[in-house]
């Protein structure tokens, strides 16, 4: 249920951002609490009017801001003092040039990992957790909230307790030890709820909508225009760490969808302001194969992306009906880009190709992207030749379950050195 939002609601500040507008019939409302649009009921998004001028004054402004993704608080919907106030402080993560990875992949364009575990809590939610919690300030929440497939929970946990707000979120019961630790010890409320996570997220909508949830803001549902746009900085930091270029081409992990639109809305942010050169670049969607609603359609040629039922070992991505689908779809073929999944196999054995190589150990979901990478390669859909950029959204830690049964110690001996010899693992 959206709340009303009227021309006399009291304005707020956040930076450039001026209006939501619907993707659909685009329609304009004020900056408000919420997600859908009353004419349509399609999804709106952040409009701005953004800074207008010399681009390298701009590009100079950001250099020189702080080393998270407050530097850029001129393109997103934040109050210019954002920096000043207690928060998590997420981004600037490292863009790894993954020279030993292309070698295994064949790429010789240059292959270039974005390490998003380096994150406060070790995933990339904490980027649109940051950008949720200013609209929360704005709009006078005292509870954060959020359905999540396990990151987000703990993302929004740590940065409640951070900002000073309480939280309550909400998960399927069956998530990874890891996450649900993560996502209770920061000693907000945590609910598992019986089902997957559509089942989750439709029992957040009916929350919003009775009174016990009045002055909760749920990061990914009423305050969700805002929350995605924190995505944008992804594309915002590899266009810079690249020198102020675009990649030719990027590999993103699909769960909802939204970090792959924002993504591609961030870097037509940079071409119309100037900061890059505009040239074409190719956005690859990456699903696992049990849950994989958007490649399916992708591949079908729909334009209709049809719910499933997950089953996957990547939890984080496992969203039967990704409310951004058909964005991807959109995307994916305006840029002459793809949209591919893996099995459950193919991702724990890109989890330890990308370890082996280069060192990253990341998530399932990480595990995804770089094994839909080697499939396109394979299928003569990504250029090898090209500058490719592979997200890793989050910590293998959190995922151990994935890689547990086939990792473990290459030998157990006596603590001598003939028991060492013995092993065959001298010389």
């Amino acid at each position: 249920m959206a709340v009303q939002v009227t021309e006399n609601t009291p304005t707020v500040a956040l930076g450039p951002a001026v209006a939501l507008s619907c993707r659909e019939c685009g329609q304009r409302n004020p900056l408000g609490p919420i997600f859908a649009c009353q004419d349509c009921f399609g999804p709106l998004e952040v409009a701005y009017d953004l800074p207008s001028g010399d681009p390298e004054s701009l590009r100079k402004q950001i250099e020189a801001g702080p080393d998270n993704i407050w530097r850029y608080a001129p393109l997103l919907p934040v109050p210019a003092d954002v920096a000043d106030k207690p928060n998590l402080n997420p981004g600037f993560t490292k863009l790894v040039k993954a020279d030993r990875l292309a070698a295994e992949l064949g790429v010789t364009g240059g292959l270039y990992v974005k390490d998003d575990s380096g994150n406060p809590t070790h995933s990339f939610k904490d980027r649109v957790v940051a950008i949720a919690v200013e609209a929360a300030r704005a709009f006078g929440f005292t509870t954060l909230s959020c359905s999540s497939t396990g990151n987000l929970a703990g993302a929004v946990g740590a940065a409640a307790r951070r900002a000073g707000f309480k939280s309550c979120v909400f998960i399927p019961h069956d998530l990874e030890a890891g996450k649900v630790v993560m996502a209770a010890v920061y000693g907000g409320d945590l609910v598992g709820i019986e089902g997957n996570y559509d089942d989750v997220n439709r029992f957040c909508s009916e929350l919003i909508g009775d009174p016990l949830g009045e002055g909760w803001g749920f990061v990914n549902v009423n305050l969700r225009p805002y929350y995605g746009e924190g995505s944008k900085t992804l594309a915002y930091e590899i266009c810079e760490q690249l020198g102020w270029r675009l990649p030719d081409q990027i590999v993103i992990p699909i769960a909802s969808g939204s970090q792959l639109t924002k993504i591609d809305k961030g870097l037509k942010e940079l071409i119309a302001l100037g900061l890059v050169e505009d040239k074409p670049y190719k956005i690859f969607g990456a699903q696992a194969e049990g849950c994989s609603p958007v490649s399916a359609a992708f591949k079908a040629g729909h334009d209709v992306v049809r719910p499933q039922k997950p089953k996957t070992i990547a939890k984080s991505l496992a969203i039967g009906n990704p409310a951004d689908g058909p964005y991807v779809l959109d995307i994916a073929r305006r840029t002459g880009g793809a949209v591919e999944d893996v099995d459950d196999e193919q991702v724990v054995d890109a989890i330890k190709l990308l370890a082996r190589t280069e060192g990253i150990f990341a998530e399932t979901a990480g595990g995804v992207t770089v094994g839909v990478t080697k499939k396109l390669i394979e299928e003569g859909l990504l250029d090898p030749s090209l500058t490719t950029v592979v997200l890793n959204t989050g910590d293998g830690l959190k995922t151990l379950d994935a890689v547990a049964p086939t990792s473990g110690p290459t030998a157990t001996i006596r603590p001598d050195l003939d028991a060492f010899r013995a092993a065959g693992l001298a010389g």
